[in-house]
This record gives C-alpha cells, structure tokens and sequence, in this order.
C-alpha cells in the first residue's frame, strides 16, 4: 500500500512533467534537456510500477496505454459538430457579412479569421479537469470513441488546472508536412500505398488498432472551439481562444480580429500565398462572428451555424506530360519508380519529376509514358500525379512494367507477400552499398562534407569501401589514386570523414539506414538507451516500451542489432573511434542564453542548420515558426510572413550582418 509521501511524490513528478512538457510541446521553449525529461519520466514509472493503485488516467504515463477498441464505438454527442458553409469568391463574403448584419438588424459586425486546418475535426471530453474521452467528429451527431489513440499526442493535455467541472474542447488533429513526408517516405519502403495527403494520413493514424502505432506518427492538435460546458464564462472567440490558451492547449496564433468584411478579405487573400510556408496543411479560412451572443441570435440551419462560414482556397494544379518512367533503388533495395515530367511551374517551384511510389499505384491510376496528367504537392512538398487525362490519349502512349531483375546487380528482384514493393534483396548489391553510404555521410546523418554521390562512386569503382566503416580507415593515398582527386582534395575529404566521428548517438543511429528509423525516431531511441552496446542487448518488447516508437520500428531495430555482419560493423567503427554514445552537449557562450530564435529567409553566409548549430553552441533555441515563445528573429533575403508576423508581435529582429556581429564572427 501506497504511502501518503509516495501519493505526493507522484503527483509532484506528474505535474512537473505536466509544466515541461507544456514547455517543449506548445510553447517550443524547453527549460530541461531531454536526458533531464527522460529522467523524470522514469522516476514516475519506477513508482507507478512499484505501486499501480496510484496510477491516474491524467498521468503521463498514460499517454500510450492498451489496444484501441477494434469497433471503435460511437458516441452521441451532446451538442452536435455542425460543418461550415463554404465561400469561393469575395462576392460571396459580401453576401455573408449581409446575412449576418441583416440577421442581427446591425450595421457593423466584429468577425474573427482562423486557418482552416486540413485535419481531423475532434471532441475533448473533459471531467473535473481530467481528459476522459476524444471523438472524431462523424457524421456530426455521433463520432467514434479513439481516445487511446488522443493519449498519444503531445498537444492534447491530459489534465487541465482550474477548469469547469464538465468541459468539451474541440480542435483539428493534424499532421505536420514534415511527418507527412517521412511517413509517405517509410510506406514506400514498407511496400505499402502512400498517404494522399496530410488529412488522410492524420485520420488513418487516428483509427489504428494499435495505440503506439498513432504516437509515432507524430500527430498535432490545435483547439479552436467548445461543445457543452459548464460555468465557462467567456463572451467572444477571441476570448476563447485565449482561454484555451491559458488552459495550455495549442492554438493557432494566425487568428486575428476585423471590424468589417473588407478587413476579412484582406486578410483571406493575404494568407492564400503564405499558408504555403506553414509546417501544416490548410485549405481555407474560417471567419466567425466574433461576440457569442450574436452567434445565439444568428443561430444555425440544419446543417450549418449562420454566424460562421469558410472560405476554400482552390486547388493548385498543374497539367504536364509523363515523358518517360525511370527506377530508382533506396539504400533497403526498394526499387522505386518516378516519372520524368515536362517540366511545368507548381506552387513555386518548376516541377521536373512526380515519385509513382510502387506498382501498385501505378496500376490504380494507370499512368502510361506519354499520357497527359495533373499534378499537385502533396502536404505542399511531394510533387504527386492526382489524375490521368484518358481523354488526351491518342494511341502512343506505353504501359510501364517494373523490371524482374536488380537493374544494377542482375540478381531477381522479389515482391514479398504482403508488400506493394520490389525490392533488390541480395544485400552485396552495389545499389544498395551506394545508398547505404550516400545516406551515411547525408547532412542529416554523419554530415561528412565533400562525400557526395560521385565521390561514393569513386569510391567503390576503386574498391575501397564496401560499408560505411570502412570510410574511417582511408588515407589520403587511398583517395589520391581517383580520378580528380588530389592532395589537397584528398586532404580535406579524410578530415571530413575523421570529423565525422564525434557526431553522437542518434545521428549514426539514422545513418545506419534502419528500415522504418527516421531522424526523429532515431534521436528518440539514442535518448532512451544512450549507448549502442545498450541497443545491441535490448530486447524488441524494451524498444517498443520506448514512447513513439510503434511495433514496426521495434522489430526493425531488434532485427538490425541481431544481424552478424551489422554487429561486425558496428565494432569497426568503435574501433575507428566512432563515438556510439549519446553527447552530453553544453554551451560554448551564453550570448543567446535564454533567447527563443527563428530563422527566416536566406543566409549567405551559412546554411540554416549551420546558423541553428551556432545559436545552440552560444546558449539559445532555435524554433521553426513564431509563437509567444519567440523572443528574437533573425532576417535573411526574401524574410516572408514570420518577419511580418514578429513585426506585428513587436518581436526584435536582427538582419544577417548584426546575427554574426552579435556571435562574434566577422562577415568577410
């Protein structure tokens, strides 16, 4: 039986992990380090574990419980999830602001303009401030209970302080564009169909039978919006959202306020070009009457509010030509098919080639070399063919047949039961080594600077590489012999590689190429384990113990660490002196001590993660969008909506050149 001092030391460990998981997930301002959190974290475990009848369902620990119910049972709601009515044109905000104003016998109404976010719509059930249930939205009268899958993401509080006894909370799941790429990019790998986009990807994340499968989907939340509650005294949205706010939910800070219809079509016009540099996906605007109690006198229609409507952007589109469908290999064996397009502007870039992902896909819209089709950005990133134009085809148009044998080592490819995939599996392929090493010495990964794809290429046509180990024991008469290589080259590439060496734990981990282990899972396993040596012992039920990492991941990583020929690797490079441990970072100054920075725009002096690098080093935090967090901007070329934004924020902003002044590094 639990003592009154273990009951207390739990509550006080859940609410500090309450208060910095607030920190790092809503506001991006982090107080502890990560190895500090896990620290935590395990403490609440050890003595939850010690002493389950002191569990409660707004503990951390519970974000991932047990299974999902296989028939995800429905649930009436209380007061119903009405959709909006849609606009397309300026005429038609006109034609709203006139309903309004004629319904309220006014002649000027406040309204309130939030992005509509491309999501999934979601009922927060909460009780005394305890999250007790999460509803999809459904048919609007009932959704389906996935609250063990709600648990998993890391927006969503778990206990709210000072609310009302009875309180539903409604907001969109979404996926980052980010997340969306890397899973598209693992379900390739996977041999299965891609997502179509980001709302699809979120709902189909959301209905997963297996709650840790939704938690390493890397899903969001932002709350816009209330169901019944009671003794919530709040009169305008505005005020709504700013009381979600201080309940610690996420809301999206692009909202703002206008005193007429034209200010709101101003607004809706503006964010039709700079949604596209958001990390998520929106397809309109929502404009709402601003006061609750003209939203009571408007009232609703069956189907929809009077007092709100949204406002969809079109679809950006753009019809070219499939000139010819090359394979690829990744560095798993997959072969890949793309198809080489005319090239045709799209949302800002010239578009030369579309990923067709695997045979499959291509089967289900049957896309031929030399048909005319539609293309768009899927998540605003993947070029992607949406559709074929059949009616174009003129008799010349050819069928594509993936190859049955490896097009660079002639062995069979394979399609394994169960996979849309063709993959390469004869694990000596020099494809495979390519990509393997190629993805070894990425940015991303071991950022060995100078070894690019035709130096991987040299490499291996002088056979003096087969794995990426064996890059730490080339000398620079090695590389002297290649073509174009000389002294000085070879000089600089063997400091690069020994550089390389003390990049840390979850960096080699992703260079490794783990099937299914991306960047963020990578940091996540380095950050549990801390150690290879502990990861080569780990069992596949302690991998999947770690919070974020699915089944699947941890299969994968206990088949890797299982494998002879990877653990003969991995002792090569600690014999090379690869450091195969988590780094214990620390500050070289404190010139950005305490400061929360965004980059935006160019740098011509560095990259962006080199300029990220460099905050860290002198004690600040970098942060990828503006948030009441943000503390100081600094401004490249071509600085879009998040200079614009700090401005209005009164955030401080430093050009390039006063960046560098301020870090002590001379611009020459």
């Amino acid at each position: 039986m639990a003592t009154e001092e273990i009951i207390k030391k739990a509550e006080l460990l859940r609410k500090e992990l309450r208060h910095h998981s607030y920190l790092y997930y809503v506001l991006d301002k982090p107080e502890i380090t990560d190895f500090e959190f896990d620290k935590l974290y395990r403490a609440l475990v050890d003595l939850e574990s010690a002493h389950p009848e002191i569990i409660t369902p707004d503990s951390p620990t519970q974000r991932v419980g047990g299974k999902a119910s296989d028939d995800f049972e429905k649930v009436r709601f209380k007061k119903p999830m009405l959709s909006l009515a849609n606009a397309f044109s300026a005429e038609e905000l006109k034609d709203f602001d006139s309903r309004v104003k004629n319904g309220l016998s006014v002649s000027r109404v406040e309204y309130i303009t939030e992005l509509k976010i491309d999501g999934l719509s979601m009922n927060l059930i909460y009780e005394a401030g305890v999250f007790v249930r999460g509803l999809t939205r459904g048919d609007g009268r009932e959704g389906e209970d996935v609250t063990a899958n709600v648990k998993t993401i890391k927006t969503i509080p778990l206990y709210i302080e000072d609310a009302p006894p009875y309180m539903e909370v409604r907001g969109e799941v979404y996926m980052p564009r980010k997340s969306f790429a890397a899973l598209n990019e693992q379900r390739d790998e996977a041999g299965l169909m891609p997502f179509a986009n980001c709302r699809n990807a979120a709902a189909g994340s959301l209905r997963q039978l297996d709650p840790k499968v939704t938690a390493s989907r890397n899903l969001d939340f932002f709350a816009y919006a209330l169901g019944e509650a009671d003794g919530l005294a709040v009169h305008t949205q505005e005020e709504l959202l700013k009381q979600l706010e201080k309940f610690h939910f996420r809301v999206n800070p692009n909202y703002k306020k206008w005193n007429s219809i034209e200010g709101v079509i101003e607004g809706v016009n503006e964010w039709e070009t700079k949604r596209k540099e958001l990390g998520y996906d929106t397809d309109g605007m929502v404009i709402k009457v601003n006061d609750f109690l003209q939203q009571e006198q408007l009232g609703t229609t069956v189907k929809d509010p009077k007092w709100a409507i949204a406002f969809k952007y079109p679809p950006e589109e753009a019809i070219t030509k499939v000139e010819r469908i090359i394979v690829t290999m990744g560095r798993t064996g997959v072969l890949t098919p793309s198809a080489d397009l005319t090239p045709v502007h799209l949302a800002g870039t010239t578009v030369k080639r579309a990923t067709l992902h695997n045979e499959d896909f291509i089967r289900e819209k049957d896309i031929r070399v030399g048909d005319t089709v539609k293309i768009y950005k899927a998540g605003e990133i993947i070029p992607e063919i949406s559709a074929v134009l059949k009616e174009r085809r003129n008799g010349t148009e050819q069928e594509f047949r993936m190859p049955t044998k490896c097009p660079i080592c002639g062995n069979p490819v394979q399609r394994i039961e169960g996979e849309a995939a063709v993959r390469c599996v004869n694990p000596q392929c020099g494809g495979i080594v390519r990509e393997k090493l190629i993805h070894f010495s990425s940015r991303d990964a071991m950022n060995i600077e100078g070894l690019g794809p035709s130096i991987v290429d040299n490499l291996l046509a002088y056979n003096l590489v087969k794995d990426p180990a064996d890059l730490y024991q080339l000398k620079e008469d090695d590389i002297r012999q290649m073509e174009r290589m000389g002294e000085k080259s070879a000089q600089n590439l063997v400091t690069a590689i020994q550089n390389s060496k003390g990049r840390g734990l979850a960096k080699l981990l992703f260079g490794l190429g783990i099937r299914f282990l991306g960047e963020k899972g990578a940091e996540i396993i380095a950050n549990r384990f801390r150690t290879i040596e502990k990861l080569e012992k780990a069992t596949e039920e302690e991998f999947q113990q770690t919070d974020g990492i699915g089944k699947t991941i941890a299969k994968s990583l206990h088949a890797y660490f299982q494998d002879e020929q990877n653990l003969q690797m991995i002792d090569k490079l600690k014999k090379a002196g690869v450091v195969t441990e988590v780094l214990q970072e620390t500050a070289e100054g404190d010139i950005f001590a305490d400061e929360m920075i965004v980059l935006t725009g160019k740098l011509s002096s560095m990259g962006r993660r080199e300029a990220s690098d460099l905050i860290k080093k002198l004690g600040g935090t970098t942060q990828n969008s503006i948030t009441n967090a943000t503390t100081l901007v600094v401004a490249g070329d071509d600085a879009g909506s998040k200079l614009d934004k700090a401005r209005q924020k009164g955030i401080p902003v430093l050009s390039e050149e006063e960046f560098l002044s301020r870090a002590g590094i001379k611009n020459n």
